[in-house]
């Protein structure tokens, strides 16, 4: 049975995002086709129509921004009909539809991600993350990301657990080329030239794929997964404010991670989580060094 990692990124360029995060969704292969069919259902049902029919995309900034939250109550909860009809008139419409029209459409909007999150649920999908805080320093090129390898930890863990015939596959959204080439040649490094690389090649394939995520609806789906992680996952140790509007959402996304638990140290039942949180992407080595030079400074 081969398992398919729908991955992508969100929050990690220079914009108000609190945190990095580097985001999948796993998807049976079996389960890929009836998935995809459920989320179109799920698109005509609520806004009347496909909301990515030709170039539109259902991207997560677009559906669950804080805009959208405020849209939302321009209006009181409307009735399903009402809401789908208005909001269908909405997208038709564009930018000249009346308040109660916009409204609607960003109550379908909320709706139909919290409908998204559990058809995932249904499909026994799993949720993998590595946050970043946004303030690490540059890792390099050099090796694989520290959030890319811990990404690939989680993953090889859950296709373990599942049995000698789980196989993994690694889908991003389509990169800029430059930035592809790189990622595909630290990939083959990190799986040929590391311990844990080339223990982890024999369940998930080195080589990953490449696709647009305008056309990729699992791509669509690690893209809610990452931005609500961005704005609403925290840990005691993170810091930077999230929104409290998303806490649905996040308990939704919280219901799909992995729960592994290996043998490290001296503790045999220690629970590794599927979403990791990483303050500094360098590698150990790294880090050392600047502490001297630091202390050298001193």
């Amino acid at each position: 049975m081969a398992h398919f990692l729908f991955i992508d990124e969100s929050g990690y360029d220079s914009g108000p995002s609190p945190y990095g995060v580097l985001g999948g969704v796993t998807i049976e292969d079996r389960d890929v086709w009836n998935l995809i069919k459920a989320m179109q259902d799920t698109e005509v049902r609520y806004f009347g129509t496909r909301y990515s029919a030709g170039q539109t995309e259902l991207k997560a900034k677009k559906l669950i921004s804080a805009q959208v939250f405020r849209q939302a109550a321009l209006a009181e909860k409307l009735a399903f009909a009402e809401r789908t009809e208005l909001a269908k008139r909405c997208l038709e419409r564009g930018a000249g539809a009346p308040p109660r029209a916009i409204a609607a459409l960003a109550q379908a909007k909320l709706e139909y991600v919290r409908e998204v999150l559990e058809i995932c649920s249904r499909f026994r999908c799993r949720a993998f993350a590595s946050v970043v805080d946004k303030g690490s320093a540059s890792p390099g090129t050099d090796h694989l990301r520290k959030d890319y390898a811990y990404l690939f930890e989680r993953f090889f863990y859950f296709l373990e657990d599942l049995g000698p015939d789980a196989f993994g596959v690694a889908v991003f959204d389509e990169l800029e080329k430059v930035q592809s080439h790189l990622l595909v040649s630290q990939m083959d490094s990190y799986f040929k030239l590391t311990i844990k690389g080339r223990q982890r090649a024999g369940r998930i394939l080195p080589e990953p794929l490449f696709v647009h995520s305008d056309l990729t609806t699992g791509i669509q789906v690690a893209d809610l997964l990452a931005y609500i992680l961005s704005w609403g996952w925290r840990l005691k140790s993170m810091t930077n404010p999230a929104r409290p509007e998303l806490a649905g959402f996040v308990a939704q996304i919280c219901r799909l991670r992995y729960r592994a638990i290996r043998e490290v140290d001296t503790n045999p039942q220690f629970t590794i989580w599927s979403f990791a949180f990483i303050e500094d992407l360098r590698p150990q080595a790294g880090r050392e060094t600047e502490a001297d030079e630091n202390s050298e400074a001193q």
